[in-house]
């Protein structure tokens, strides 16, 4: 078994350890939270003993193997850092960082450490994603693509009575692109690589972060059109356009259901285990195992951080990480 200790006790948290039990090797041995206390409430859910509130000695634990990092996305690359300096492998919660610099840095330090470190970006990983991929080429030459994740954040309201929850505050490098946006970028770029061509724009709010926007990547002969938002709600499906049919897949993230236009309508949607978390805990195990970071995925962490820098650079979205 490989004994992992988390940073974070939010609910995002607790859905990754949830998802460990589906037959992985990775296995909760400690729990890391701004206080002792917190940090306990957390661990007594799965029976868990050590408890930490100090990350230099979580980072020194020799029974750690690992450390799954939930924290807040302006302390992604300062705490991957430091675990990975410190040995141990690391699967940090999207994104990786706040910059492409920062997850540039990260991937070095896991290639010096001999350590993994893995962006956990559960989309790829899914089997109906798979779907997707595998069926691409019965669309023929592709054409557009329309990818959007929309969602009305239940912490806007907190936001409009002037509050200054996370969710739309740069200093924790939040923000519509580096939330749920990200999901519409990483998407694009596991289909289709890297983008010659990045259109943006965004509707700022006065935080300084982007409550919405659209991006365009092009591709040469296709292009991919890609909306953003946590200030309003879609339920349209995501679209994918060759000279010769669509694939129509339902939530960006999830890939709920995937069906093949071309000319009829076949629904190529596959079971998927209900906690989908279940399918990344996996493969970050398997590079454990294996003894070498997936190039596959690295590359993708790094192109996707690429693209939202330069949509933020485009959009005039800033952050305290980008100056340091």
């Amino acid at each position: 078994m490989i004994n992992f200790a988390v940073i974070g006790t939010n609910w995002i948290t607790e859905k990754f350890v949830n998802a460990t039990r589906f037959e992985n090797e990775l296995s909760l041995c400690a729990v890391y939270s701004r206080t002792q206390q917190s940090a306990q409430l957390f661990a007594d859910k799965f029976s868990v003993t050590d408890c930490y509130d100090d990350l230099q000695v979580l980072s020194q634990a020799d029974e750690v193997e690992a450390v799954y990092i939930a924290s807040p996305n302006s302390l992604h690359f300062e705490q991957s850092l430091m675990m990975l300096k410190a040995g141990k492998h690391v699967i940090c919660e999207k994104p990786l960082a706040s910059n492409a610099k920062q997850v540039e840095l990260l991937f070095q330090t896991a290639i010096d450490n001999n350590v993994i470190l893995f962006e956990a970006y559960m989309t790829a990983h899914l089997p109906n994603f798979k779907q997707i991929k595998d069926n691409l080429s019965k669309l023929g030459k592709l054409r557009k693509a329309n990818i959007h994740y929309c969602q009305y954040s239940s912490r806007y309201p907190a936001y409009l009575a002037g509050k200054k929850p996370n969710t739309f505050n740069p200093a924790f490098s939040n923000g519509s692109i580096m939330d749920i946006g990200y999901y519409c970028i990483a998407f694009t770029v596991a289909l289709f690589g890297k983008p010659t061509h990045i259109q943006a724009s965004a509707y700022l709010l006065e935080s300084g972060v982007d409550g919405c926007g659209t991006a365009i990547l092009n591709y040469g002969d296709f292009s991919v059109t890609i909306d953003h938002s946590k200030i309003s709600n879609s339920q349209l499906d995501n679209e994918i356009q060759g000279e010769n049919g669509s694939l129509l897949i339902k939530h960006v993230a999830l890939c709920e259901k995937v069906h093949l236009l071309n000319p009829n309508l076949t629904d190529l949607t596959q079971p998927q285990i209900e906690n989908s978390m279940c399918y990344e805990a996996e493969f970050f195990a398997l590079q454990i195992t294996e003894k070498k970071i997936n190039s596959e995925t690295m590359l993708r962490s790094k192109i996707t951080a690429s693209v939202i820098t330069e949509i933020r650079r485009l959009t005039g979205v800033k952050f305290p990480e980008d100056e340091q």
